[in-house]
C-alpha cells in the first residue's frame, strides 16, 4: 500500500484547502492509498505555532507594519533570510524526522512553506531518503515555498516557474497542475445557475468583497465603494472564519444589498455569479476568480508577501491592484463593464495526485 504524508498548517484556509483537495484526489486516483495529513507547525514544535499561527492573528489586525518588517527581514533580505532558514531547519528537523519515522511514508508533500524549507534541508543533507513534493499556491515570493533539495514543485500558477527555479535550482522538477484547488474549478459553472443556487437576483451586478480566511484588510472600504455604485444590486462580503468581523460589519451597515457570508464551500458558485471580486490577500482566491472569468481587484491590505504577489498580479495581468477607495471605484466600474472568458485551461493540466504518485511507482 502506498502511503502519502501531507504537511499542512492551519493558518487561514490557504494551506488546509490544498491539503484536503490533494488528499481527495489521491484517493480518487489510487483507491487504497493511505493518506496521512499532519499540521506541520505542531509537528515542529510550539515556537512555530506561536510565530506562524497565533502571532499573525494579532499582527494582521493591530500591528500590520510588523508583517512588512518581518517579511523584509526574514524573506527579502538575503543574509538574514539565510540565517533564518538555517534556524528553521535546525529547530524543525527533529519533529519532522520523528513523525516521518512513525508514519513511514513513501512520499511526502508539503503545502506550507516552513515545512517545505525543513524537508528540503533534510534532503540536501542526506538525512531523508524519501521523495519530497512542494505544493505552491502563491504566485510570487517563492523563498520557503520552494527549496533546493525538493524533488518536485507543483504550481497552481504556471507563471511562477521561473522564480521557483531561481530559488530551488535547475535540477528540481516543476509542473503546473490542478488538484490544489477545489475540484469543481476544473469544470465550467453557469453564472445563471450559480446565482439561483445562492439566492441572488438574475439581473444586476454582484460584487464580492473578500478578506481571505482571516478576514483581513479594508473590507469596510471595499463594501462602501461597491455599494456606492448604482448598478450594483448585491455586495457579498466573504468574512471567512472571522465571526467578530461579521458581527462588526452587521452592526455598521444597514443596506439591504449587503450580504455577509461566513466560511463557505461554494466559492465556485460565488465567483461564477459575481461580476467582480475585491480581494485583500493573494493565494487561491485570485486564481479561482481567473478560472471563473470574474475580474479580480487587489485592494485593502498589500502587506509583506501580498505586496510581492501584487507586483506579480500586475506583471502577468492576473488582477488589477489599487490603492485607496477612489482607485477602487474606478477599477470596479471597469470590471463591471465587461466580463472576460473563464480561464478553463486549469482543468487540462496534469493532476497533482498523478505526479505525486509517479514518484513511488
Amino acid at each position: 500500500m502506498t502511503r502519502v504524508l501531507i504537511f499542512t498548517a492551519s493558518v487561514g484556509e490557504g494551506h488546509d484547502l490544498p491539503a484536503r483537495t490533494l488528499a481527495d484526489q489521491l484517493r480518487a486516483e489510487a483507491p487504497g492509498v493511505d493518506v496521512v495529513t499532519e499540521d506541520g507547525l505542531r509537528v515542529m514544535g510550539r515556537p512555530f505555532v506561536l510565530l506562524s499561527e497565533r502571532a499573525p492573528g494579532v499582527v494582521f489586525f493591530r500591528f500590520q507594519w510588523v508583517w512588512d518588517a518581518a517579511f523584509w527581514l526574514f524573506v527579502a533580505l538575503g543574509p538574514t533570510r539565510r540565517l533564518t532558514q538555517r534556524l528553521v531547519c535546525g529547530l524543525g528537523s527533529r519533529g519532522v524526522l520523528r513523525l516521518v519515522s512513525r508514519v513511514q511514508p513513501d512520499v511526502i508533500v508539503s503545502v506550507f512553506p516552513v515545512t517545505t524549507e525543513v524537508l528540503g534541508g533534510l534532503r540536501r543533507e542526506g538525512r531523508l531518503d524519501i521523495p519530497v513534493v512542494a505544493g505552491i499556491t502563491d504566485l510570487a515570493a517563492m523563498h520557503y515555498w520552494a527549496a533546493p533539495g525538493v524533488d518536485l514543485h507543483l504550481l497552481t500558477h504556471p507563471e511562477s516557474e521561473d522564480e521557483v527555479r531561481s530559488v530551488a535550482g535547475a535540477r528540481t522538477a516543476v509542473h503546473a497542475v490542478h488538484g490544489l484547488t477545489r475540484p469543481e474549478f476544473s469544470h465550467p459553472c453557469d453564472p445563471a445557475e450559480a446565482r439561483a443556487a445562492l439566492g441572488l437576483p438574475a439581473e444586476g451586478k454582484v460584487v464580492l468583497v473578500s478578506g481571505g480566511g482571516w478576514g483581513v484588510g479594508d473590507l469596510e472600504g471595499g463594501i462602501e465603494t461597491a455599494l456606492a455604485l448604482a448598478e450594483v444590486k448585491v455586495v457579498a462580503c466573504l468574512c471567512g472564519r472571522n465571526d467578530d468581523l461579521r458581527a462588526r460589519l452587521a452592526a455598521r451597515f444597514s443596506d439591504r444589498r449587503l450580504r455577509l457570508v461566513g466560511f463557505t464551500e461554494q466559492m465556485s458558485e460565488w465567483l461564477a455569479a459575481a461580476d467582480a471580486l475585491v480581494h485583500s490577500t493573494g493565494g487561491l482566491t485570485v486564481l479561482e476568480a481567473y478560472v471563473r472569468g470574474c475580474p479580480a481587484i487587489s485592494y485593502g491590505w498589500g502587506r509583506g508577501h501580498i505586496r510581492a504577489n501584487n507586483a506579480a498580479f500586475r506583471r502577468f495581468g492576473i488582477a488589477e491592484v489599487v490603492r485607496g477607495e477612489r482607485e477602487l471605484a474606478q477599477a470596479l466600474r471597469g470590471a463591471l463593464s465587461s466580463r472576460p472568458a473563464p480561464g478553463l485551461a486549469l482543468g487540462s493540466l496534469p493532476s497533482a495526485a498523478s505526479l505525486v504518485l509517479s514518484l513511488v511507482s
